[in-house]
């Protein structure tokens, strides 16, 4: 069984040019791709009307509202793991989990996608269980988010049919998904490629690396499926709403603190505002599986366009996205400073 040592063991063992080049993959292409996107967005708008924007049409009470919101779904996050990880036989305190969750989004600021290594390896650490199974509760903490993603993304299709359909039309990327996802080549293909893969891990079953790839992937499924095993289920049901519930409303509040996107909120046939930020919502959340840092770029684009559908300026769904996004920034520091004081006052407190 692999723990995070051995792991690191494992990548200090490549070669010095393989090594570069998953560091290169690992943060580089994110930060080139968070330069390009924002450079692209900052093309399309009037820098200084943005700005004006922000300086003089904002009400921030507003946006201190979904800072303050956005806490409670680090602290859902938590409660949802902590049922995983008991089913599992590991029982951290509250406090550490939350500080874990509060963690992995200060770090993937930094380095995108390394706080979900970091919160595992740790949790591991802490209460001495293995990195692998630990690893895999989070890959299915992971899952149940992109499941919830692609549930969002059918009821706003639903409901904003033709808000989405705008968007997709729209840009050139939107209507390359559009041709693909009606191809029938492309589905033949990817069902060949995944027949292949299966066929290839049956033939070669008894080589080493075909060993290990199924000794990790048991341990991770074995992480991933105590869910639905697990006592509690339920609750981690309802924690899943309230995780997304709070990224919904912390967006939601965000609108009234702009003119321009709290009249979404009293214009007929919007029902409150509802239906533009759930459009804004979900392209924001598909936008996040952009690696960037902290979603600077993706996210902010994905809402720029959402609010574009709805008559919002280019100049304003940026200065909003932006002041949005830069608010929670500077909340996700502040609980990083919080982890980082909470782990070494408890390092001192046990030494």
């Amino acid at each position: 069984m692999m723990d995070a040592t051995d792991m690191m063991n494992e990548s200090a063992k490549l070669p010095l040019g393989k090594r570069l080049l998953s560091y290169a993959v690992k943060y580089l292409l994110p930060l080139a791709l968070t330069v390009a996107l924002v450079w692209y967005m900052f093309e399309k708008v009037n820098f200084h009307q943005m700005m004006d924007i922000i300086r003089q049409g904002v009400n921030y009470w507003w946006i201190l509202l979904a800072m303050f919101i956005s806490i409670f779904s680090h602290v859902f996050r938590a409660l949802r793991w902590r049922l995983q990880l008991r089913a599992l036989g590991i029982n951290p305190p509250l406090m550490a989990l939350c500080c874990s969750i509060f963690g992995t989004y200060a770090l993937n600021l930094v380095f995108p996608r390394l706080g979900e290594v970091w919160r595992c390896t740790y949790i591991a650490q802490r209460e001495k269980a293995s990195f692998t199974t630990v690893f895999g509760s989070m890959l299915a903490d992971r899952m149940t988010d992109t499941l919830t993603v692609i549930t969002l993304t059918i009821f706003t299709f639903i409901v904003a049919s033709g808000a989405l359909i705008t968007f997709l039309t729209k840009y050139p990327v939107g209507q390359g998904i559009l041709a693909l996802a009606q191809n029938p080549v492309f589905w033949l293909a990817l069902a060949g490629v995944i027949a292949m893969v299966v066929i290839g891990f049956k033939v070669f079953r008894h080589t080493k690396i075909v060993k290990k790839i199924s000794e990790m992937a048991r341990e991770f499924w074995q992480g991933f499926m105590v869910v639905t095993k697990m006592e509690g289920r339920w609750k981690f049901l309802g924690l899943t709403f309230c995780i997304w519930g709070c990224f919904f409303f912390q967006l939601y509040v965000a609108f009234y603190a702009f003119s321009y996107t709290a009249e979404l909120c009293f214009t007929d046939g919007y029902v409150f505002g509802l239906v533009p930020c759930l459009v804004a919502f979900v392209l924001s959340s598909i936008g996040m599986a952009v690696p960037s840092n902290g979603g600077l770029g993706p996210w902010n684009i994905a809402v720029m366009f959402g609010l574009a559908i709805y008559g919002i300026t280019d100049a304003e769904g940026t200065a909003f996205s932006m002041l949005v996004w830069s608010a929670q920034t500077v909340m996700l520091i502040i609980l990083g400073i919080y982890t980082m004081a909470y782990i070494s006052f408890g390092k001192k407190k046990t030494a």
